[in-house]
């Protein structure tokens, strides 16, 4: 039986950066990343990206709020904050240890979390920090997890940063079947974060079933997708690569839904996968090249959803 939670929000929280550069603490098992990839300045070239995208959702009417990052101490991948905290519509805020160091002090930046509790007043607080520091596992967000609410499904890849036993925890918590499995590249690595092969909107999942190299694990997958009602877009290695399963399905204050995907991911999609998606959302497509190549994510590891409940500052709702 459905919860009929909300699988959409209607605002996004995105951190302005202050001083990106290539994380050399996630080159290990990132290997999306491309630190000599840039050429200049990556500060002022993320940050003109950051502030187009931003610009971007809110000519298409969708509510951004924006936390401006500090320079010190150094968090070069704090753009990317889906993989610290989620935001539920019954009000719950769970958060997350990160695999870095660097990466682990943005949750605990007073910047970040204060503009957080601005716009989502939680009902409930999840922290799994403790158990994450006590276990020595990880489990990142929604960059590990790829949570179909509305179904109470969530999926996630095996990796450094997606512990089975933390994942199973947070599962059981908040009420979620787990549906665990592995993903690698064309290398035949662990891919690091789930929402890198794949995403799960209302009535639309688009994932690279190519990277699910155990054929019944693959099958379980994709049964479970189209057992929930999701039309599914079939993405290539290639397209993978490209960013192209790093979406993420939002809406605007008409309530009109989008996916969002990076320039590159748009490109790489053939006419017909286009059509696909066009046919259920409209497509926001900014150019995030530099932010994608020397950071590894795209469009929605930028992007941690705020879902509306109760408790919140309705007033925020209502501006931009």
């Amino acid at each position: 039986m459905a919860s009929h939670r909300e699988q959409i929000a209607g605002m996004v929280y995105m951190v302005r950066p202050a001083n990106f550069t290539a994380n050399k603490a996630t080159l290990g098992d990132n290997f999306f990343q491309d630190p000599d990839g840039v050429s200049g300045d990556p500060q002022a070239k993320a940050l003109r990206e950051f502030d187009a995208f931003v610009s971007l959702l809110r000519e298409n009417g969708i509510l951004v709020a924006v936390a401006q990052d500090t320079e010190e101490p150094h968090t070069p991948d704090s753009i990317f904050p889906n993989n610290w905290f989620v935001t539920n519509s019954d009000g719950t805020l769970s958060i997350f240890r990160l695999f870095a160091k660097n990466r682990d002090m943005e949750s605990r930046k007073p910047e970040l979390y204060d503009k957080l509790l601005e716009v989502y007043r939680p009902v409930k607080i999840l922290d799994l920090r403790p158990i994450a520091l006590e276990t020595g596992a990880y489990l990142e967000g929604t960059g590990s997890m790829i949570l179909d609410r509305y179904n109470d499904v969530a999926y996630a890849c095996r990796s450094k940063r997606t512990d089975e036993g933390l994942f199973r925890y947070f599962c059981q918590e908040r009420n979620y079947e787990p549906i665990l499995f592995d993903a690698v590249d064309t290398d035949g690595n662990p891919i690091y974060h789930t929402n890198v092969m794949m995403t799960v909107a209302e009535d639309l999942a688009v994932i690279c079933a190519d990277s699910i190299p155990n054929e019944t694990e693959r099958e379980v997958v994709l049964k479970k997708l189209t057992d929930t009602g999701h039309e599914i877009v079939l993405l290539s290695l290639d397209q993978l690569y490209a960013y192209a399963g790093n979406m993420l399905g939002v809406k605007n204050l008409l309530g009109q839904r989008f996916m969002v995907m990076s320039r590159q991911a748009l490109l790489s999609l053939t006419p017909t996968q286009v059509a696909q998606i066009s046919r259920k959302m409209g497509i926001i497509a900014p150019d995030i090249k530099t932010i994608e190549t020397l950071g590894g994510g795209s469009a929605r590891c930028m992007m941690a959803e705020i879902f509306k409940h109760k408790e919140l500052n309705t007033d925020y709702f209502g501006a931009q």
